[in-house]
């Protein structure tokens, strides 16, 4: 019997188990893929989120290796309309850090493995969970064969796809966007230095994000999700919409994904929470995701230290699902205004919206204000 065991070992599991574990909790993390994930599509960490990432004495680790993001710049036909400074943000944080996100995991990753050598299990793909009202067991299949490891309390944070969200039977409201993107990594060819920069075209939104090592990730909005997505065809979108030469030989990453939002009815069943994309999927337009499952696990693990001291948590635990689950709406209305203003619109409206968005960035209250909500605080 040990004390909690997390299904999915990605960013947000892996933080909570080194919270917990940090509190002398034992803890088991089971994850389905026998290796680390290379793709990394989640570069943005949020200030609220280098904080949380600091409790357990990693966030000194990965500020030195990303970029420090203080500045978002908006630029159409060619002109800067609005500026946005993150100054104001956070003291200790006053930025949106970039950093590739399975860097981010790795640093994770050797920071649980640093408190308990074996709280991580990976190739194990959770098959079944039992709940008897005083415990949870899951049944769990490895190269090894079958096993069952059994709990006080259960955390899924299993993605969007989650296996232990469909074997409780959780419902989820789910919404189609028409929006499509295309994202790559490409050599960074610009003189935007750490800033990140939003080219509002009236063919759809690119946007321009630096990370380390001299590498710009970008990404457009398509009319259609592209039959064969290419580094060539991005670049050609780029410079078509931008102006700016990007080099399709550079490329080290590319995706091209539809935006959908997906939020589960409940994410407390019996003595199993949901966290993260488990809990709550939106679209990645903004670089929200990643940052909410941190910012869940920051707020579930008191809860889970108090349950396992048998301190009646019930009225915590109703407040945790209401409050998070208000935060992943909230986020996923910002993410709906973020892709609504990157769409394709007629010339009449499309100078409308540049300078109301000039108007906006101009008005020192409001422009903080915008700032603050961008940077999930």
């Amino acid at each position: 019997m040990i004390d909690v065991v997390v299904v999915g070992g990605g960013p947000v599991g892996l933080y909570l188990a080194a919270v917990l574990l940090q509190h002398g909790v034992t803890v088991r993390v089971l994850e389905r893929n026998a290796e680390p994930n290379r793709h990394s599509r989640a570069i943005g960490i949020h200030p609220p989120s280098l904080e949380a990432l600091d409790s357990i004495g990693v966030a000194s680790l990965l500020v030195p290796e990303g970029v420090q993001i203080r500045r978002g710049v908006a630029i159409a036909g060619g002109v800067e309309v609005a500026g946005m400074s993150f100054d104001g943000v956070s003291v200790r944080y006053p930025f949106v850090l970039s950093i590739p996100q399975a860097r981010t995991e790795a640093v994770l990753e050797r920071r649980v493995r640093e408190l308990d050598g074996a709280a991580l299990l990976r190739g194990a793909a959770v098959t079944a969970l039992h709940d008897d009202g005083d415990s949870v067991a899951v049944d769990v299949a490895t190269a090894g064969g079958e096993s069952r490891t059994h709990a006080s309390l259960a955390v899924a944070a299993d993605g969007v796809r989650s296996t232990i969200r469909q074997l409780l039977g959780i419902p989820v409201r789910l919404k189609e966007y028409p929006d499509t993107y295309l994202m790559g990594d490409f050599a960074d060819s610009t003189a935007f230095g750490p800033d990140a920069a939003l080219f509002l075209e009236r063919a759809g939104i690119v946007e321009s994000f630096p990370l380390p090592e001299g590498v710009r990730r970008w990404v457009a909005r398509m009319p259609a999700a592209p039959d064969e997505p290419t580094a060539g065809l991005l670049a050609g979108i780029v410079r078509d919409r931008t102006g700016i030469d990007v080099d399709a030989g550079t490329n080290s990453m590319l995706s091209s994904f539809g935006v959908r939002s997906r939020l589960a009815q409940r994410i407390v069943h019996g003595r199993t929470a949901l966290i993260g994309d488990a809990a709550h999927e939106i679209s990645p337009i903004g670089g929200q995701g990643m940052n909410l499952g941190w910012l869940d696990a920051a707020a579930l693990a008191p809860l889970i230290l108090r349950a396992l001291r048998h301190i009646p948590a019930a009225g915590g635990l109703r407040e945790f699902q209401h409050d998070r689950l208000r935060a992943a709406a909230k986020a996923a209305r910002q993410a709906e205004i973020n892709m609504a203003l990157g769409r394709p619109l007629p010339a009449p409206l499309w100078r409308a919206r540049n300078r109301a968005i000039g108007w906006t960035a101009g008005v020192p209250a409001i422009s903080s204000r915008v700032a603050a909500r961008f940077t999930m605080h």
